[in-house]
């Protein structure tokens, strides 16, 4: 049996929850409310823990779902992020905005992805995460892990290229 601590064990996913919430809800301030009340949900449930296999998959379990829940209950569209676009090691300025408008075409086009894809992508490709802990994760098969980011990537890809040939 592991014993699992709230402060080493639970405390350093916050950044993982925060961007887990972020990619869902698209809203900075919605997010850092999720990541506080999944917090809140995995500490209340610190008897259970000893029952729980993965710490960390329970806790991005519980932060997508609190995430989901605020989507349905939102009355209106969900608010953008204005996350930092990535700066172009050239130090030409024309050449660091059509940086930064690419970064930004790319963010919008994740953002647009189904909750699925999104979440995965976000959880493989931007933390690292591995199938199988997506899966847990994320409450499904291994092989929906694979396919949602295969659709994920394909649709990101296809939709950068339509805007790059065509413009906006």
């Amino acid at each position: 049996m592991k014993n699992i601590s709230f402060r080493d064990d639970v405390l350093p996913l916050k950044n993982v929850l925060y961007r887990l919430a972020l990619r869902i809800t698209l809203s900075r301030e919605e997010a850092e409310d999720i990541v506080q009340d999944t917090l809140l949900k995995v500490w209340n449930r610190r008897d259970d823990w000893h029952d729980i296999d993965s710490i960390e998959a329970f806790s991005l379990t519980v932060c997508r779902n609190l995430s989901l829940d605020r989507i349905k209950k939102a009355s209106g569209q969900p608010v953008g992020t204005d996350e930092a676009a990535a700066e172009a090691e050239d130090d030409d300025p024309y050449e660091r905005a059509a940086q930064r408008d690419r970064v930004e075409q790319v963010r919008r086009i994740v953002d647009s992805l189904p909750e699925k894809q999104r979440s995965c992508m976000q959880l493989r490709d931007f933390e690292g995460k591995s199938y199988k802990e997506i899966a847990l994760a994320l409450a499904m098969s291994e092989e929906q892990v694979k396919v949602n980011i295969f659709r994920a990537r394909q649709a990101v890809k296809q939709k950068f290229d339509e805007i790059e040939r065509y413009g906006l």
